[in-house]
């Protein structure tokens, strides 16, 4: 993942609470955006970017939810911490169903609300990393022959290579020689790696022989 400072959006209709929760974020040392609506949020925001989202859950045409919902749709997993000054619990618990990062009622604690904020950027942090990892790994798969993706998925379900052979109508030499190819370009050490990034990279396992 490239270094890229994050940023903290905050969305709010209310200039004064917008104002005031991008100065505690300052004063946090953290880089802050600020949207008086959701609209104005997404017209702006490039998928790339990372960090938080600081979200009021009620806002005039498009709710705090409504981007979270529109957010999750694009398939945008920004980590997003809402704030409410109504408390409301269904709402709340709605959200975090949804994967809100955390979810503070105003007036807002400004303590609790940097360490939502610091552990929604870690959390932004981690899911990027998993996708870079994930796409690497699809990558590599990618360089695979037809043959030897038969090869990986007897290797995820755990077969043996005379299994394997006997499976694909060939000799145990030759699945040795297909499954080293397999580790060499998957850039594995051990079968157990192998097994890992396959499974991650959602690779199925070959059907039982009956």
């Amino acid at each position: 993942m490239k270094d890229q400072t994050p940023i903290v959006f905050v969305v709010d209709d209310e200039a004064s609470v917008r104002e005031a929760v991008a100065r505690l974020m300052r004063s946090a040392g953290l880089t802050v955006r600020t949207f008086a609506s959701s609209k104005e949020f997404l017209n702006a925001y490039q998928p790339e970017t990372h960090g938080c989202a600081i979200l009021d859950i009620a806002m005039p045409e498009i709710s705090g939810l409504e981007l979270q919902q529109a957010l999750a749709q694009a398939d945008i997993a920004l980590p997003i911490v809402f704030l409410t000054g109504r408390g409301d619990i269904p709402i709340s618990v709605r959200a975090m169903k949804q994967g809100a990062a955390d979810f503070l009622t105003k007036p807002i604690d400004g303590d609790e609300l940097i360490a939502a904020v610091r552990a929604a950027i870690a959390r932004d942090v981690d899911v990027c990393k998993a996708r870079i990892e994930r796409a690497g790994i699809r990558r590599r798969l990618a360089t695979l022959t037809a043959r030897e993706r038969e090869v990986l998925e007897h290797v995820v379900a755990g077969k043996l290579n005379k299994q394997t052979a006997a499976d694909l109508g060939t000799v145990e030499k030759t699945i040795k020689v297909h499954r080293a190819r397999v580790m060499q370009k998957m850039d594995v050490q051990s079968l157990a790696e192998l097994v890992r990034l396959s499974e991650s990279a959602g690779v199925t396992p070959c059907a039982a022989t009956p």
